[in-house]
């Protein structure tokens, strides 16, 4: 299972950089939101730093739509899906290596927009290791979640419009507890590292669930689909 999602990641990452996809459209979208809420909110810098997490977090999660859609629009053309079925591959290992490399792009991602953060919403980091646990945690059930369901719309003609509509209710509680959790690092509210560990505990809960739920359904949904 372990080598066939190492191949199957390898081979969405590798499409991806030299497509360049991620770099050219995902990365600028997620800045323009970013600058769009600075500007919308611009009046008040107050309300700006303090909702600065769960902006972090909507825009991750939208560009987090943006890299599911883009996963499964490589095996569109040519009848690579049906080619990827019969591959022999595991599906649990097709489901780690698809997911894996959602969560690989948009981890770097997330390290950059905490950087446009920082500087946007004069923000401070209280504590950068904290920040990088509660950001793999939530990566990971936003792309276990993802793949879950870019495989269900997958086959679909209306798959564009599909899989908004079934991802985003189901990643409101991460949304939610990650935004929650990074209130405590960058310091926009009272809230405190002791507070927000029952938040990363929810957020990890979640996660795990989803990732699970993917290991064991992904084959099945796989071959409906």
């Amino acid at each position: 299972m372990f080598r066939d999602a190492v191949l199957v990641a390898g081979k969405d990452l590798r499409i991806e950089a030299r497509s360049r996809v991620a770099t050219n459209q995902v990365l600028p979208f997620a800045f323009l939101v970013l600058i769009l809420f600075a500007f919308a909110l611009d009046a008040d810098r107050g309300q700006l730093a303090t909702v600065a997490a769960g902006l972090f977090w909507v825009t991750v999660l939208f560009s987090g739509l943006l890299a599911v859609q883009r996963s499964f629009a490589l095996e569109a053309g040519d009848d690579a899906r049906d080619a990827l079925r019969l591959s022999g591959l595991d599906g649990a290992g097709i489901f780690l290596g698809k997911a894996g490399a959602v969560a690989a792009q948009l981890l770097v991602l997330e390290v950059l927009l905490a950087a446009g953060v920082v500087v946007l919403y004069d923000v401070d980091l209280r504590g950068t290791a904290f920040l990088a646990l509660i950001c793999v945690l939530a990566t990971a059930g936003i792309a276990a979640a993802g793949t879950v369901y870019g495989a269900v719309a997958a086959g679909l003609r209306v798959r564009e419009t599909l899989l908004p509509l079934l991802f985003l209710p189901v990643l409101a509680p991460v949304l939610l507890a990650a935004a929650r959790a990074s209130e405590a690092v960058l310091g926009t509210t009272s809230t405190t590292m002791a507070d927000a560990w029952p938040w990363v505990r929810l957020l990890g809960v979640f996660s795990t669930i989803y990732v699970a739920f993917g290991v064991v359904a992904f084959g099945p949904l796989l071959e409906e689909a």
